[in-house]
């Protein structure tokens, strides 16, 4: 309740703020040092004073400052390791604030794969990269700035950083100077934005430019070793962009638009303002693309640059018109590029999960704590329900009235039903009721989907299963059909307790439609596969689709004894996934097939090798799980879960911390911790403490 009340209190606070002063601008120069993992600056605020206020508050996260001035006067202040207190020298109109800065960020600025225990020779061998995370994480931990969203600011940075690097931040690249072996980098902004969409990413990234049909330069960029992943990994990233400028119609909002993908993202994207940052996870190759393409996020990001970036929610209430917004557009997207069929399966597994959410889910969607289901999903759902309501050019219409009066601003709910009553006469109350502030899901309003002739023929197959027995006829010739994929998935996950006398015929054919999907399904529901269907089932090692290939490789393996050996040589320089999938489940495998001790020490190294802190978190967890799996608790294995647990990413720092409390109920393995900490790092070290603390 006390936290409750201080957030409260602290809202209340910077709510009078933004009524008696407007942040114009920000200028700041500012220089990054991995080492020292800090960032110090000199800033320059532009602000104008509209009623006359006790005291300025200027978020500011354990933050040291010095020649603090007002209108070139040096003033006191206060500093309270949250904020900068500004209580002297301003006056009514306009005033220049400047200040010079020192900040060690311990979140939201990330400092990934530094390793200075090396020996480098050039800054070029240096393979770390720095980026921020502002939305849900607080510029102001690095840059002194406003939690408050309604607060925005034209922001532009001077970053100096060593000139082997790129160096990426939000607006224009205007100039970039060379001083000695660093570069400053000078990046502008032209429209107003909130704080939590101000970046940064550092790294030794290379880049691929285009135009999109507005004129708008779109800049890819990748790791040099990537340069085979572009083209699939931003694969219709061009006609994605057309067709949501055209579609909002609302011209793109900003003068450029950067991706950049960074290793050990907090989340799948973000939408920082003309430079969205994404998970390395989705640079794919032609391969990965079948299983894990980038477009939705692609799509998702890019619509965010209006909803969200262009115009921002007043408040966490009103996050359904971001994350909403961008969810129905990004499938809008998607439809363009896979089809009518591909989208409303989409809305009907959209539909479904709701569905069956809202069983346990009492929140509703016009509410801070309601869950990210109901902010992404519903949200979404709630606009293709409207649009099915007002038909294109209505709908249309309201949207671009919506964009064009609150254009960096920031907006209500009732901001935008008021724009949709505006253009027709639909009863937005009795919408917002039903799909805002009602945790009740309104599947009647689904009846839209069955528009679609491929959900109408699914849906049946959903109430009236096919009999494997009776209707074998039927079951080949919608295989053999060119029906939509997951109707014959579905036949196949219908079978599933069948025997496979039964099915067999149904497997068969569903290997030889060639479909990925279709021979996913038959890996992974056939576990128990008979000698007869051996040979069939190895087709599938030569699916394009590196979870078929894994989820094959470890049935078959784990099925077939006699033919391990065989097994692990096919699959002995399979890599997969950014996160190395194929090759870790290969030295998992092969160390179990092996009986050579000195091959087994082999492969024990390698697996070892990737829970390094050189490789993501990622590729470190499923090298550790393997490990554990195989009961190998080495100290050097101990120790690795040990540096997990000051890592960023709190997946890995839970995995890392629950597989060390299991440890630690052995006096053994809780003995070689405690001797294992005191070789750590500080941060390490305190983590590992406190877990050797606990009772």
């Amino acid at each position: 309740m006390r936290y409750c009340f201080f957030l409260l209190f602290t809202c209340f606070i910077f709510a009078q703020q933004t009524q008696s002063v407007d942040f114009k601008t920000l200028q700041a120069a500012l220089e990054i040092n991995p080492i020292k993992r800090n960032v110090v600056g000199t800033v320059t605020y532009n602000f104008e004073v509209k009623t006359m206020i006790d005291t300025i508050r200027i978020d500011a996260q354990k933050m040291t400052f010095t020649d603090v001035k007002i209108n070139n006067q040096p003033i006191k202040f206060k500093e309270n390791k949250k904020q900068l207190l500004l209580f002297e020298g301003f006056k009514i109109g306009s005033n220049i604030l400047t200040f010079s800065y020192e900040a060690f960020p311990t979140q939201t600025m990330y400092f990934v794969n530094w390793d200075f225990s090396k020996k480098i020779d050039t800054p070029e061998e240096v393979q770390g990269q720095i980026w921020t995370q502002g939305q849900g994480k607080y510029t102001s931990h690095w840059l002194p700035s406003f939690d408050d969203v309604n607060e925005k600011v034209e922001f532009s940075l001077d970053i100096k950083f060593h000139k082997s690097f790129e160096v990426i931040s939000n607006g224009d690249l205007i100039n970039k100077e060379i001083q000695g072996d660093d570069m400053v980098w000078h990046y502008r902004m032209n429209h107003p934005m909130s704080s939590y969409l101000v970046m940064i990413a550092i790294g030794h990234f290379e880049k691929q430019e285009t135009v999109t049909n507005s004129q708008t330069p779109l800049v890819f960029y990748y790791e040099k070793e990537d340069s085979n992943k572009v083209e699939p990994t931003y694969r219709n990233s061009r006609k994605v962009f057309d067709f949501l400028e055209n579609k909002i119609g609302v011209p793109y909002p900003w003068k450029i638009y950067r991706q950049t993908p960074v290793h050990d993202f907090l989340y799948a994207g973000m939408e920082n303002t003309s430079s969205t940052v994404f998970s390395r996870d989705f640079v794919v190759d032609s391969i990965a693309y079948n299983d894990r393409n980038y477009l939705n996020v692609n799509a998702h990001e890019l619509a965010h640059q209006w909803f969200g970036d262009m115009v921002t929610a007043k408040s966490g209430k009103d996050h359904w018109l971001q994350e909403g917004f961008a969810t129905y557009y990004a499938l809008l997207a998607e439809k363009a590029v896979f089809g009518d069929d591909y989208f409303y399966n989409k809305l009907y597994t959209i539909s479904k999960q709701l569905v069956e959410a809202s069983k346990t889910d009492t929140i509703p969607m016009l509410n801070e704590k309601a869950s990210s289901l109901s902010f992404y999903q519903k949200g979404a759902m709630a606009l293709h329900v409207l649009h099915e309501a007002l038909g294109d050019e209505k709908f249309d219409m309201a949207i671009k009235n919506y964009l064009n009066k609150y254009a960096f601003q920031n907006v209500t709910t009732d901001d935008f039903l008021n724009e949709v009553h505006l253009v027709s006469d639909f009863d937005t109350a009795a919408f917002r009721e039903k799909w805002l502030e009602s945790a009740v899901f309104p599947k009647g309003d689904m009846v839209f989907l069955l528009k679609n002739d491929f959900i109408n023929q699914y849906v049946q197959r959903v109430n009236e299963p096919l009999s494997l027995l009776k209707d074998h006829e039927a079951i080949l010739q919608i295989m053999k059909s060119d029906a939509y994929y997951p109707i014959k998935e579905l036949l196949i996950y219908q079978s599933v307790s069948s025997s496979f006398e039964e099915k067999e015929y149904l497997l068969n054919a569903a290997l030889q439609t060639n479909e990925l999907p279709v021979r996913q399904a038959v890996a992974n529901t056939l576990t128990n596969i008979p000698e007869s269907f051996r040979l069939p089932y190895e087709t599938l090692l030569k699916d394009a689709s590196y979870e078929t290939q894994e989820t094959a490789l470890f049935n078959l393996w784990k099925q077939f004894p006699e033919h391990q050996k065989r097994y692990i040589e096919i699959s002995k320089n399979w890599v997969g996934f950014q996160d190395k999938n194929l090759k870790i489940m290969y030295l998992y495998l092969a160390y179990l097939t092996t009986k050579d001790q000195k091959e087994k020490l082999k492969i024990y190294l390698q697996l070892l090798a990737f829970t390094g802190t050189n490789y993501d978190s990622n590729i470190q967890q499923q090298a550790l799980q393997k490990l554990l799996n195989l009961n190998i608790y080495t100290e050097d294995v101990l120790r690795s879960l040990a540096y997990g647990t000051a890592h960023h990413r709190w997946q890995f720092v839970k995995f890392c911390k629950d597989n060390i409390r299991q440890l630690m109920k052995e006096q053994k393995y809780r003995n070689i911790f405690a001797t294992i900490r005191a070789q750590l790092p500080i941060r390490e070290k305190t983590h590992l403490q406190r877990l050797l603390d606990e009772k």
